[in-house]
């Protein structure tokens, strides 16, 4: 069995493997790894683990873990089914490298275009020769909702609220517009313009936000929320 261990900025996630089938998928705080390691290890019979990190571990828990065996740590030199044209591959997330790798996986030799709607929105891209062209990054969801109270001195911190309507005729309710209107229409734009340059475009939609958010866009999507686990589940079977 395989374990996968995403690190997030706002959380962790872990699934546990077997082949392609999920038999175990949580959810922790930054502080709560090594107990969930262990645990884990306690209850399936793990073999190899992958590691994908976007922002630092805490050293007690990068030093656990670079303790254990057969542990691989995802980076830009990480054997991966793709070629890479960014520009500055040593720059390129691990959570893309993983997108754009179950992308190439499970739609080989297909243009795809990946969406990740989690703390930032990242828009990933290959082409038909199975190569990553890079794509676009802005802020998510609750970023924009943070910015809007953080940057003022009086706007009031909100949350998503599906109930929202596109002219808001309240402080909250303007807020509210601007910010989902505004990420739905930034979504669509993104997705129009990629369909222009090629309407064979299978498109991805995948992260925190994505179930929140794929009843507002164009039906030619596909939601997977678990595209990243997948993915480095993927990377380490390719390894």
């Amino acid at each position: 069995m395989n374990l996968v261990i995403d690190v997030g900025n706002s959380a962790i996630k872990l699934a546990v493997f077997k082949k392609n089938q999920i038999l175990s998928k949580s959810i922790i705080k930054h502080d709560a790894l090594e107990i969930a390691y262990i645990e884990l290890h306690k209850q399936f019979e793990i073999r190899k683990t992958i590691v994908c990190s976007v922002t630092n571990l805490n050293a007690s828990e990068e030093q656990f873990l670079k303790n254990q065996d057969h542990i691989l740590f995802l980076d830009n030199k990480t054997s991966v089914p793709f070629t890479n044209l960014y520009a500055t591959p040593e720059t390129l997330g691990a959570d893309r490298i993983a997108l754009i790798s179950k992308a190439t996986f499970k739609y080989p030799k297909q243009a795809v275009l990946v969406i990740d709607a989690g703390s930032c929105i990242t828009y990933d891209y290959k082409n038909e020769k199975d190569e990553y062209l890079g794509g676009a990054i802005s802020p998510g969801l609750s970023m924009r909702y943070k910015a809007v109270h953080y940057f003022t001195g009086k706007l009031p911190l909100l949350s998503r609220d599906s109930s929202h309507k596109f002219i808001g005729n309240t402080t909250n309710s303007a807020i509210h517009a601007g910010i989902e209107s505004g990420i739905i229409f930034e979504i669509n734009g993104m997705i129009d313009k990629y369909l222009a340059e090629n309407e064979k475009l299978t498109i991805i939609l995948t992260g925190g936000d994505a179930e929140y958010l794929r009843h507002h866009l164009k039906n030619c999507i596909f939601a997977n929320s678990n595209f990243l686990l997948e993915g480095l589940n993927d990377i380490l079977d390719y390894n």
